[in-house]
């Protein structure tokens, strides 16, 4: 085991570890023997114990256990407990997955409070067998063929915490006579004979059936992860130098350039989403074959549409690039719409995400370049009092450059807005009359010609939405 943990840099030297320690024989064997290779491996370790209030007195006896065996092999621990059936009832996840990110959040938290970054957990070659089926019956596609890797990644909330399996090459069978043979008597969990959870039935009733067929089964799933993590590897690599060609993260949302992205082989494709779900969710867990499947599906659909995908995500297809994120309008760069208020002209208007200054002048002093938040208006041709809203049913305008009037949302369509911001885009008018689209284009009739005698120059800009109510200066 010591040269595991050495070949994967499970453990670091002088730092502290957090040990997962169920009081089962696998935990119990993974505590006994890093506290045997303390020395060698220059750690400290802490013991962390979780009583998920399922069993009982049973639980309440495990924790006790757990306390015990810390305080004779001398290492200091923390042992707590948590409502897991409150959690469960509250999530929309089985009460497995419930108990799982209820102990790894705990996990995350001990790992903090102490200066942490690892925690090492008692998984086996059986529960890396078990886990490779698991995936296989869920359909989590190639990759879940990798199973339990010895080094991996696991966010709980905010906290990012490093789970190493350092008993990964050895078997329960293998545990078990480790702890009889050192004389401990670790705790028997007898809801691991329940049939319920999909893992104990793979682990009493699948594999002993396909034992039958392969008495080598879980070497042989084993062999199919290894050689699918070399395979996938490379993979791995030639995703990562193409995540900076094509993907950016901007805050809490990965954007995919769509020029670029169709061109790559699918394989690729798939490589590249399940990175970056992985990254916004924080672990591998949730994500299926079939989610990856269906954004390759969506790749072609016309802009604005939109999935839902597992924790909180949405995959949303716009004109000129892929978005997943929980939030599809995050990226837009108008603020929530305020209602209808009027422009102070000349000066200076505060609504909630704006501030709006307007000024007069000679057709000869305008200044500025025109840009997408600044307009120059003929102010003979816009009338005495000027709103600001968001579009209505039946807006019409007549776009720079035209000649006819257009519905304003064929005009949204096809200048590429993207849906999740059509509603916020603000349209300043005159009476019923729209002079600008902001962001976009102004109404070809209220642009500055030779003829113009007077010219209003609007200009937008975003300050934080703490600014609060209405407001007019002059």
């Amino acid at each position: 085991m010591l040269g595991f943990i050495r070949a994967h840099h499970q453990v670091s030297p002088h730092a502290p570890l957090v040990v997962a320690v169920s009081g089962g024989a696998d935990s119990v064997c993974l505590l006994h023997v890093l506290n045997r290779l303390r020395g060698e491996l220059q750690a400290e370790l802490h013991v962390a114990h979780l009583d998920h209030r399922l069993r009982g007195a049973e639980s309440r006896g495990d924790a006790v256990y757990v306390a015990g065996l810390a305080r004779r092999l001398g290492i200091p621990a923390t042992i707590e407990e948590s409502d897991v059936s409150a959690y469960h009832a509250e999530r929309d996840v089985t009460l497995e997955e419930a108990a799982r990110e209820v102990r790894y959040a705990f996990l995350a938290k001990v790992a903090v409070s102490i200066g942490a970054d690892r925690v090492a957990a008692g998984h086996t070659t059986d529960d890396h067998a078990e886990t490779i089926l698991m995936h296989i019956i869920r359909g989590t596609g190639t990759t879940g063929l990798r199973g339990l890797q010895p080094v991996v990644g696991w966010r709980a909330s905010t906290d990012g915490i490093t789970v190493v399996r350092p008993l990964l090459e050895v078997t329960r069978k293998e545990t078990v006579e480790y702890c009889r043979q050192c004389r401990m008597r670790p705790r028997v969990d007898v809801s691991n004979f329940s049939l319920s959870p999909l893992r104990n039935r793979l682990r009493h009733h699948l594999l002993p059936i396909l034992q039958e067929y392969n008495p080598q089964i879980v070497k042989a799933l084993v062999r199919t992860a290894r050689i699918a993590g070399e395979d996938l590897g490379i993979l791995d690599r030639e995703t990562a130098r193409l995540w900076e060609e094509v993907v950016r993260r901007q805050a809490d949302t990965v954007i995919i350039d769509r020029a670029g992205f169709p061109e790559l082989p699918s394989g690729l494709q798939r490589n590249l989403l399940r990175r970056a779900m992985e990254e916004l969710l924080g672990s591998p867990m949730d994500i299926e074959a079939r989610h990856i499947e269906e954004m390759l599906e969506a790749l072609e659909l016309p802009a604005g549409r939109r999935l839902s995908l597992p924790g909180g995500l949405f995959f949303t297809v716009e004109y000129d690039r892929y978005l997943l994120g929980a939030d599809p309008s995050a990226l837009c760069p108008y603020p929530e719409p305020c209602g209808e208020f009027a422009l102070k002209v000349p000066g200076v208007t505060v609504v909630a995400g704006w501030r709006i200054e307007t000024a007069m002048s000679g057709p000869g002093q305008v200044v500025g370049e025109e840009d997408g938040f600044t307009a120059h208006l003929d102010a003979d041709r816009i009338g005495q009092r000027i709103l600001v809203r968001t579009r209505r049913p039946g807006d019409r305008f007549r776009p720079l450059g035209m000649s006819e009037t257009k519905k304003l949302g064929e005009f949204m369509i096809d200048a590429r807005v993207p849906r999740a911001w059509r509603p916020r885009v603000p349209v300043v008018c005159s009476g019923d009359d729209i002079l600008w689209v902001v962001g976009w284009r102004i109404d070809d009739r209220a642009r500055v010609t030779e003829n113009t005698r007077e010219v209003l120059r609007v200009r937008f800009e975003r300050v934080p939405d703490s600014v609060g109510e209405q407001s007019a200066v002059t």
